[in-house]
């Protein structure tokens, strides 16, 4: 058998993906019948080659995955591909490359990489969403959506990119620019597809509570995003230009009712609905006009976001104050949104600081209405900031002296007996625009009839496919608008002409619902069998980025209730753990190609082996940290893994033919009952490391001590010693299975394992060995370290002092100096106050 590692373990590496494939040694049943676990990694897009980020995320997911065999789960652990998007257009714009084909290619390379890393990947369960077998699902499910009016056709502003002449989410506009072309980003008014998710925002915010196994960060990102207010709705009676209340009302969101009384003017959004009464005709009108072409010919500000020169205009529009009975003026302005709540606001620059500085350029009132505690009213003259806080009312009427909350509760109280108010939650959450001027993505299953309007096709017709021969060149608009063979198709409803439409969907609805698609990949009848589903969710463990927190896994919260409600999962929601892993840094930023500073996974894994590569990302640093990469600590984890091979490999045939020792053997022997001691504390450690804290870097760090006591075992070795150096090999080739699967296998099998390494249990640690005969006790003297010392755990704390006084180290610290006190934590700490 060689013996150099350095020489073997491409060849050794390669044996073991082969049997475990062979042997289907990591395909999950069915159904679990017993205990499952689930365990995710979200899904790659098949970008074209693997980098360290993947390398890592992967790595975890297998760590955990691999541990929970080995304790006796069945262990769902699949992967597929998020295969539609935009990389595959530009591909075939800038190549010549049929998307399926650049995307087919990409993902045949991706998986050669991730099978030479050895991951335990179910592949039988590998799915592709480029596949019609995949996208027909999402078109059901889109059906489903429409038939509930979750799913609907309206006109709204979204991001455009002039040039591409396409939506763009969010997340594909950077500094204002298109990712795919630089160019600028605006805003333009479209007819898109939206799906209804704020149906479900109350849930959607509520269930976070229950979400006890997420990073507490996501959650509060989700809650911000979702955004739930508890306020009132009231109503401002629009006047004519005689002053006199009309019908018409602008309707107003506020969370601090208590400040009404200090409202001096009102906001709409340009483009508001109040603009076009002829009422908005003041003197300046053509200032008002000009006004709102201007705003309409800029790029709105994204909800959230606010614009950099707040600037806004008086319409010559009025309404009434209903709590102060006051005629207030109407302005709109850039910074109010119209797909936002009511798309106005009541302004009270005396107590918000948005209103506050747009109060002050334009010389606006500001009318403190709320003071501290104790204030007996608002100090005269303009304030110099806004009080945003709770307070005390003034100058509001019959609720001065009220405080902020008791006034709220009044005031809604009255208005809505008045019927001026109303109490409402309001989310900032808006519906998921699903609509993209885009080839490469999934046909949206509708038709346009002229005679029938929008016409779903028939659920016998799907899936609706992609033209397969479809030119495409960058030109702009929806490149599907131009197969005339796709667009035009019967009407199913009348059979008279009708349009296909060309729209394809954002691709975040493909992930959305994949991890269902797991569990029962070649279903033919149906997205998946919820039987199969319900015994497999929710997903024990689900990896990914924290970029994901406000997209990806808002989306997937909302399909999974979309999914419950359509009877398909019993669950409401799908992932029962969430650990975001950290970024991979190099010199101390991100590693991407415009910075020059990528590691290559396939030359890692040339030089090192995959087991290096996987357990350098696993020991440098905690899952959910950030990780430096370092040459050195990849060098010192290949020279790790070295030393297992040169320290069990050479005498392995003897340690195989060696009995392993019986439970109290050795017990006499102190040399020999050291090692046993370290062989079960380290089982014992590792294990709750894993599955109590999710540490993986400990582990690792556990298994080089367990080396260095073998080694130092080995090193005066004595006859009979073999059984107890074998008990050691064994157990660090059990528990370096989920760092370093492959020379996990091969020292399992030269020591004389049966079976594969990774089928075994776990391995237990025997209770008696866990106790120490000694302890280490740190020796301080005004609490700076002086000297340890090795003890019985149960030494008194008399004997203790009288022995650290002896102690030359310690003494000379003590000499002519009375000791005033100690300090004493059992078993761990004395501390010498002089």
């Amino acid at each position: 058998m060689a013996v150099d590692y350095r020489e073997s373990f491409d060849a050794l590496e390669r044996k073991w993906q082969e049997r475990w494939e062979a042997e289907r040694a990591f395909a999950a049943p069915p159904r679990p019948s017993g205990r499952g676990f689930y365990c995710l990694e979200m899904l790659p897009y098949p970008s074209g080659r693997l980098h360290m980020g993947h390398v890592r995320n992967y790595a975890i997911g297998d760590a955990v995955a691999r541990y929970y065999r080995m304790r006796g789960f069945q262990v769902l652990h699949p992967m597929g591909w998020d295969s539609f998007g935009l990389p595959a257009e530009n591909a075939a714009i800038k190549e010549g490359i049929a998307p399926a084909r650049w995307t087919g290619d990409n993902i045949a390379h991706m998986g050669m990489q991730l099978r030479r890393l050895g991951f335990s990947y179910d592949w039988e369960r590998e799915i592709t969403a480029h596949h019609p077998d995949y996208y027909r699902w999402n078109q059901w499910l889109f059906l489903k959506m429409l038939e509930r009016g979750l799913a609907y056709r309206s006109k709204r502003w979204v991001n455009w990119c002039r040039t591409c002449r396409t939506v763009l989410a969010n997340e594909q506009v950077a500094s204002g620019r298109c990712w795919r072309c630089d160019s600028a980003v605006g805003r333009r008014e479209l007819e898109q597809w939206f799906l209804r998710i704020t149906a479900y925002a109350a849930e959607l915010d509520a269930d976070l509570e229950r979400l006890t196994g997420w990073p507490e960060r996501v959650r509060v990102m989700q809650r911000n995003w979702i955004g739930r207010s508890a306020g009132a709705r009231v109503r401002f009676p629009v006047l004519d230009r005689a002053g006199r209340p009309t019908p018409e009302a602008l309707e107003i969101f506020t969370t601090r009712l208590d400040t009404i009384y200090g409202a001096t003017f009102c906001v709409v959004a340009p483009g508001h609905a109040l603009l076009a009464r002829p009422g908005a005709a003041s003197p300046e009108r053509g200032a008002l006009s000009e006004f709102l072409e201007r705003m309409a010919r800029r790029e709105p500000p994204r909800p959230g976001e606010e614009p950099e020169e707040k600037e806004g205009i008086d319409t010559g529009l009025r309404v009434l104050n209903p709590y102060s009975r006051e005629a207030i003026p109407v302005w709109t302005a850039n910074f109010v949104l119209a797909e936002y709540g009511t798309g106005a606001i009541m302004a009270v620059p005396a107590h918000d600081t948005r209103d506050f500085e747009v109060a002050v350029r334009y010389g606006l009132p500001v009318r403190p209405v709320v003071v501290r505690p104790g204030a007996a009213s608002a100090p005269g003259g303009r304030p110099e900031a806004a009080m945003t806080e709770d307070g005390v009312l003034t100058a509001s009427g019959p609720y001065a002296g009220l405080p902020s909350a008791e006034a709220r509760g009044a005031m809604l109280r009255a208005g809505e007996k008045d019927g001026c108010a109303r109490g409402v939650v309001q989310y900032r959450l808006l519906d998921w625009g699903i609509s993209r001027q885009r080839y490469w993505g999934t046909p949206i299953p509708v038709v346009y009839c002229d005679g029938c309007g929008i016409v779903p096709v028939p659920e016998e017709d799907l899936p609706v496919r992609l033209p397969a021969d479809l030119s495409l060149t960058g030109e702009g608009g929806s490149p599907l608008a131009r197969a005339a063979a796709f667009v035009g198709v019967p009407c199913p409803r009348c059979a008279g002409p009708g349009r296909r439409e060309t729209d394809t969907m954002d691709t975040f609805f493909d992930s959305s619902w994949y991890f269902y698609r797991y569990t029962d990949p070649r279903n033919a009848r149906a997205p998946f069998d919820a039987a199969l589903a319900n015994a497999w969710f929710p997903i024990d463990l689900y990896i990914g980025g924290i970029e994901h927190a406000t997209m990806h896994l808002i989306y997937c919260r909302f399909f999974t209730k979309v999914l419950r409600d359509l009877g398909l999962v019993s669950a409401g929601e799908p992932i029962r753990n969430l650990l975001c892993q950290g970024m991979v840094l190099k010199g101390g930023t991100v590693m991407s190609k415009s910075k020059g500073n990528i590691v290559d996974p396939d030359e890692m894994v040339r030089r090192y082996g995959a087991d290096t590569t996987r357990l350098f990302t696993l020991f440098a640093a905690p899952p959910e940290k950030d990780l430096e990469w370092s040459e050195l600590g990849v060098e010192g984890c290949f020279r790790f893994l070295e030393r297992v091979w040169r320290l069990f490999l050479p005498r392995a045939a003897a340690l195989a033919a060696a009995p392993l020792p019986g439970p109290d053997a050795g017990a006499d022997d102190p040399r020999r009952a050291a090692l046993r001691r370290k062989i079960h504390q380290t089982i014992a450690r590792v294990t709750v490391d894993i599955e109590r804290r999710l540490h993986l870097n400990t582990p690792v760090a556990a298994v080089m001590e367990l080396l260095n006591a073998a080694q130092d075992f080995e090193r005066d070795a004595r006859d009979g010693d073999d059984p107890y150096l074998k008990e050691a090999g064994r157990a660090i080739a059990l528990l370096l299975q989920p760092f370093a699967p492959h020379v996990s296998e091969e020292i399992w099998s030269a020591l004389g394992g049966a079976g594969s390494a990774a089928a075994r249990p776990w391995p237990a640690a025997l209770d008696p060995w866990l106790k120490e005969d000694e302890v280490e006790i740190v020796v301080q003297v005004n609490g700076r370290v002086r000297g340890r010392l090795r003890v019985t755990p149960s030494v008194p704390e008399a004997e203790l002092l009288a022995r650290a006084r002896a102690d030359g180290r310690v003494s000379a610290h003590l000499a002519g100096r009375a000791v005033r006190r100690t300090i004493y934590v059992p078993g761990k700490l004395l501390n010498i106050v002089v």
